[in-house]
């Protein structure tokens, strides 16, 4: 980290250039991001602000053609709901990523940098909820089409949504807290594209040995709790599936897939964290765009309902702008 002017602890006894003193510890962390990727750091701002582009005027899309009368079902809305928790999720990290792209140095103060690790966490394990929420949606659907409406009313719904919310903010709020109240004294380089909790407690002038295991406890907690009730609501959907007929089945299996292929993305991404550290961050990046990236483009593909709605909203939309500009030429 030579070429960073990074807080140093001999420099973080006086008063700096940083404006750091040892009694208030680092003011800012420099996110260092990929820098050492040199020329290919082009090809990765260009990939990033494409895709962050096509993450929120896609997601948009689907949240604004999910205002469609016709499109009431409960899947609809979970669906609307992940679209907005994608649109932020991406933008707590992408933005700042851009522009350190641009720039020789990224720096972030210490209550932003806890912010977006808080949002960061929290916001993908509220996506993680919020697909859970959709297999068990698919689960009524399959397995008691008839009581289907009296099960998933509007109540139920908006408490599975808080229950998507409520569990992820639990787990992200302990390690969080147990981050922000360690003392940072320097050096303050982020060897990551964003405030990643690990990257930021190697900064720590202090012992992070608890901080780690809340941590990663907390992390197990997210993944497994809504990974086993997702595959328990399949392992029951096959069951059923299972006794059907041929047609039934192919049906059946209609109304899962796109669902089945996020899931089963969203999962396999989030393995690669056991990979070596560099690889990681990159793979980090790519996932932090992929799966926001693909779910509109999945969900879009596979049903009709959602593509035919989509083509009346551009349709609205096509002749509102024709509208204005009807007027403005009157004007």
């Amino acid at each position: 980290h030579d070429s960073y002017p990074h807080v140093t602890l001999s420099n973080s006894r006086r008063s700096s250039s940083n404006g750091t003193r040892e009694s208030d510890g680092v003011s800012f962390f420099i996110i260092q991001g990929l820098t050492s990727l040199g020329d290919k750091q082009m090809i990765l701002f260009v990939f990033l602000l494409l895709g962050y582009i096509i993450i929120l005027g896609g997601n948009s899309m689907i949240i604004f053609a999910l205002t469609d009368p016709k499109l009431s079902s409960p899947m609809y809305f979970f669906l609307s709901n992940l679209s907005f928790v994608d649109m932020f999720y991406t933008t707590t990290t992408i933005p700042k990523m851009l522009s350190s792209f641009l720039s020789d140095t990224t720096t972030i103060s210490v209550p932003s940098c806890f912010l977006q690790m808080f949002f960061f966490i929290q916001l993908g394990i509220t996506a993680r909820g919020i697909l859970t929420a959709m297999a068990y949606d698919r689960y009524v659907a399959i397995c008691n089409p008839l009581r289907y409406t009296s099960i998933m009313t509007w109540r139920v719904q908006l408490l599975l949504i808080a229950g998507a919310w409520s569990f992820s903010t639990i787990c992200t709020f302990p390690a969080t807290i147990m981050a922000l109240c360690q003392p940072y004294c320097g050096p303050n380089v982020v060897t990551h594209g964003w405030c990643d909790p690990s990257s930021v407690r190697r900064l720590a002038c202090a012992d992070t040995s608890v901080d780690n295991i809340v941590s990663l406890s907390s992390a197990l907690v997210a993944l497994l709790t809504t990974g086993v009730l997702i595959l328990s609501s399949y392992v029951l959907i096959g069951i059923s599936i299972s006794r059907m007929g041929v047609t039934e089945r192919l049906k059946a299996f209609g109304t899962c897939a796109a669902h089945l292929t996020v899931v089963t993305i969203s999962y396999t991404a989030a393995s690669f964290v056991y990979i070596s550290y560099r690889v990681r961050i990159i793979v980090a990046v790519v996932y932090a765009v992929l799966t926001p990236f693909l779910n509109p483009v999945i969900y879009s593909l596979r049903n009709k309902e959602l593509r035919d709605s989509i083509r009346r909203t551009l349709s609205r939309f096509r002749s509102a702008v024709s509208a204005t500009k009807d007027i403005n030429t009157v004007s």
